[in-house]
């Protein structure tokens, strides 16, 4: 696992991200209008609708990531990094509504089916679609791989299903206007709305996760107890509790020294600890106290590290 870049480096990596994928959502919003009036293709629809929410939701999106990576401040003494999973959820509402929304045209379009005009045009504007949505998911991927952004995440997950979206499109408008099948055109449509319900779902669960202070993955955990419990003089460590906020991970935990030890060497032993787990992951705060071994503590967590 690689080391994540600090605060400034992550900060300005996920400026940069939200911010070009509100650019290419504008682009596809004036290529897609015009494409749908062009062939009225249910499916073209589903993709605009889809792009229409796309570009509102990374407006939240870029508005959230500027307020998480906000300095703490007397008020928020732990950040501001709830702002990306609030924006999540704001996220996976924008989606559900462009789904329904789109269901319910499909639906409509089942008892009254159109053929698609002009195919081509729907075709170049789906491909043009593709390539700018594939090439700002690697982007975007490259960047929560750094970060671990849920915001980003969420994001690049919207694009990501839109480059879908739009070979589906194709796939529709090349199969409903060559085979002479207008019912394709909404079947397809429906479909996507389906997929795009997916995704909205995937991005609530996250979103609610952090908020929640889930903790981090096992293998975070694992590595942090591994950490601890390389320094010799640490004897055993309990009541790890880890959650993350943003770009911010926060760690606590109970490090158990020799009874008689000499304080200002407990604190010594606390700090290099600290300083092994924040190399490890830079944009931790780390609360570490040192118990005596061998008492038991009545406070101790329920669920032990």
């Amino acid at each position: 696992m690689s080391a994540r870049p600090d605060r400034a480096q992550a900060g300005a990596m996920m400026r940069r991200a939200a911010t070009a994928s509100v650019v290419v959502a504008a682009v596809l919003i004036a290529a897609k209008v015009g494409a749908w009036l062009a062939t009225d293709s249910v499916a073209v629809l589903s993709s605009l609708l889809d792009s229409l929410l796309d570009a509102a939701a990374s407006l939240v999106n870029l508005v959230a990531v500027r307020h998480a990576l906000t300095p703490a401040d007397e008020e928020h003494r732990f950040g501001h990094g709830k702002a990306e999973p609030l924006a999540g959820l704001a996220q996976s509402a924008f989606v559900c509504g462009s789904a329904v929304i789109l269901l319910m045209e499909a639906v409509h379009r089942f008892g009254s089916p159109q053929p698609v005009q002009r195919p081509e045009v729907g075709i170049a504007v789906s491909v043009l679609a593709i390539v700018l949505s594939a090439g700002l998911v690697w982007y975007q991927r490259r960047v929560v791989a750094r970060t671990g952004s849920v915001a980003i995440a969420a994001d690049s997950l919207h694009y990501g299903a839109d480059a879908l979206l739009n070979g589906a499109v194709v796939a529709a408008i090349l199969i409903g206007a060559f085979l002479d099948a207008p019912l394709v055109d909404p079947l397809f449509g429906a479909l996507i709305s389906l997929w795009i319900l997916r995704g909205a779902a995937r991005i609530a669960r996250q979103s609610f996760d952090l908020l929640m202070d889930r903790e981090l993955p096992p293998g975070d955990r694992e590595r942090i107890l591994r950490i601890a419990r390389a320094r010799p003089e640490v004897l055993d460590v309990h009541d790890l509790r880890t959650r993350s906020a943003g770009t911010h991970i926060f760690v606590q935990m109970h490090i158990e020294l020799d009874a008689d030890m000499r304080l200002a060497r407990a604190h010594e032993i606390a700090d290099a600890v600290e300083h092994e787990i924040r190399a490890a992951y830079p944009n931790a705060e780390i609360i570490i106290h040192q118990d005596p071994a061998g008492i038991d503590e009545a406070h101790r967590a329920a669920a032990p590290a």
